[in-house]
This record gives structure tokens, C-alpha cells and sequence, in this order.
């Protein structure tokens, strides 16, 4: 005769999910709904915008072989079915596309990175994206071969006006931007082209500069880098101390921004200067490889005794990557 089997109360509490267990299911659910919007809400708006134009692109090549995914950047279900296959094949047809090497690494890169945020977010399974992750990029010495391959098919090596090399500035260039007319706008660009050639300075945290900043007293120069986050103290140099001298006692504010604006006859605003305006400063001189900011920052680095040599990467890896992507060192 059959009976019943009684169910111990230790069984019925090893069956039953604790109200722990519960709760952290759910958190992990709420959790895997933000991942996207945590990993986003931390990031500099420059990179997002790097981000979403490479996943854009991604989603582009996806349309050409019939799959539509929208919502890359913001979407975890947009991730569910992506494979390292699909991921290759991205590579691949960059290449055949004429982008430029380094962008196609750039963009893997980015596909990785948020390959990663959807495996956290469930909607890709931990063997996908290992396999995804072993997607490989291309060394220096491998895009060389790759683009003599390209050539030789008559394929493009890169899309746009954006140059192989960047244009480096000779001693006679440097000291040309340095040497301005006496005038209030020429005695702040005098100043911005020291700061650039000689310290280093990034155009952003050129337009973060305070008149506090400098204390000319020490000749000194201390500012917080953001990019790195740490305030430095820079020894200024000669050129840069003369600048800042005769910006100082006749064109700077009291307080407020160090660099002020330009008015359509040449005064200066009290309204600080803006990064987009620095780098249309630049764009307007004459000197070949003024127009960016980078190649100016870079000069400072092939002179052997700059006295703020090593300050302005966060390590040396950096300091000789931006050599050689700037000057092919």
C-alpha cells in the first residue's frame, strides 16, 4: 500500500530559494539592466562618441549581411547572437572598406569592450565572448603588410583626409609660432605656443587654465591634467616664462581663466577661451603641422633636455606610442 512520503521540514527549507537567494537574483536582474548605462555614465564624451560612431559602423556590416541591430551602445538584447564569426568578419571587411588600420583596431577594440558588457549582462554566453575576446588586431608591423597587400589590389588604405603620418614640426617651425607681434591676441597665442611646444600641454587643459596657475615668482606652472588625473608642476622654460611675463602684465584677467577670448578687433574678452577655439587658433596659422594640437605637444619630446620631460604621458609606453603614431619614430 502506498504512503505518502512526509517532506521534513529541513528539506522544505533546502527546497525553497531563502529570501536571500531572492533578493540577489533580483539585484543581479536590475544589475544586468544598468550594465550598459553604468559603463557609459563613466566615460569622457569624447570616447562615446569614438564608441558609438565604431559601433554604428558595426551594425552598417551587419545590414549587409541581413541582420538589423540597432541600439549597440545602449542595448544588451542587441548583443544576443553576435558571434566571433561575425566579429572576423567585421575585421575583414573594414579592411576591404580602405579604413586605416589603426581605426579598424580602434573599432575591435570597442566591439570587445561591449562584447564584455553584454556577457554581464546575460545576453552573450561566456564561450562566445572568449572567443570573441580572441579576435586579433594587427600589429605595427602587421598593418604595414596588410596595407602593401591593400596597395598592390588597388584597395585604399584609409578613408578620408586624415594623413598616414602626422607633420612634424622642424626647431625653425617651433621657433617661428613662438615669435609673435606685440599685440594682446599675439601675446596669448605667444603663450599657447609655448605651453604646447615646450610643456607639453594638451588643448583641453589648456582651456582649464586659471590665472592662479601660474606663479611666475618660481616660474612655475601648476594645473590638474584631467586625461591622467594629477595636478603637475611644471618648470616653465625660458619662451614660456617670457610669454606668460608680458601676457601677464598686460593682457590677463585678475581671476578667473588664464587664456581669454578674442574679440573681432583683436582685444580680449574676459570670457576664457574655449578648447574648440584654441584648436581654430592653430588651424589659422600658416605653419605646416600647426593646425593640431598633438604635433606641437610632440615637439617638446624630440628635444633631449625639455625640463618637463616625461610628465606629460602617464608612462613612458605612452610618451613613445604618441612618438611614433606622430613623428614615425
Amino acid at each position: 500500500m502506498a504512503t505518502d512520503k512526509v517532506i521534513t521540514a529541513t528539506e522544505l527549507t533546502t527546497r525553497t530559494p531563502s529570501a536571500l537567494a531572492l533578493a540577489g537574483q533580483a539585484a543581479n536582474e536590475v544589475a544586468a539592466r544598468q550594465v550598459f548605462t553604468d559603463y557609459r555614465e563613466r566615460k569622457a564624451g569624447n570616447t562615446l562618441r569614438g564608441q558609438d560612431a565604431g559601433l554604428a559602423l558595426f551594425a552598417d556590416f551587419l545590414a549587409t549581411v541581413g541582420i538589423e541591430a540597432g541600439g549597440l551602445a545602449t542595448d544588451p538584447e542587441a548583443w544576443r547572437g553576435v558571434t566571433w564569426g561575425l566579429v572576423a568578419a567585421f575585421v575583414r571587411w573594414q579592411l576591404g572598406q580602405g579604413y586605416a588600420v589603426s581605426s579598424v583596431n580602434v573599432r575591435l577594440s570597442t566591439v570587445k569592450t561591449y562584447a564584455k558588457l553584454a556577457l554581464k549582462a546575460g545576453t552573450l554566453d561566456a564561450t562566445e565572448y572568449a572567443l570573441i575576446r580572441a579576435v586579433e588586431g594587427y600589429s605595427r608591423t602587421e598593418a604595414k603588410r596588410v596595407d602593401e597587400g591593400r596597395e598592390a589590389a588597388g584597395i585604399p588604405t584609409r578613408n578620408g583626409r586624415k594623413k598616414a603620418e602626422a607633420t612634424s614640426l622642424t626647431p625653425e617651425q617651433a621657433k617661428a609660432l613662438k615669435a609673435q607681434p606685440n599685440t594682446p591676441q599675439a601675446r596669448r597665442d605667444a603663450l599657447i605656443m609655448a605651453l604646447l611646444l615646450d610643456h607639453g600641454l594638451r588643448v583641453g587643459e589648456l582651456a582649464g587654465l586659471l590665472v592662479t596657475d601660474l606663479y611666475l615668482q618660481a616660474g612655475e606652472l601648476r594645473f590638474y591634467r584631467p586625461k591622467v588625473d594629477k595636478t603637475q608642476t611644471h618648470r616653465l622654460t625660458d619662451d614660456a616664462l617670457r610669454a606668460a611675463l608680458a601676457y601677464q602684465v598686460f593682457d590677463a584677467s585678475a581671476m578667473g581663466p588664464l587664456l581669454r577670448s578674442s574679440r573681432k578687433d583683436g582685444r580680449l574678452h574676459d570670457v576664457g577661451l574655449s578648447a574648440r577655439a584654441i584648436t581654430d587658433r592653430l588651424t589659422a596659422s600658416r605653419t605646416p603641422g600647426a593646425g593640431h594640437h598633438r604635433p606641437c605637444r610632440c615637439a617638446m619630446w624630440k628635444r633631449p633636455r625639455s625640463p618637463t620631460r616625461g610628465s606629460c604621458w602617464e608612462n613612458e609606453r605612452m610618451r613613445r606610442r604618441a612618438i611614433a603614431s606622430n613623428f614615425g619614430a
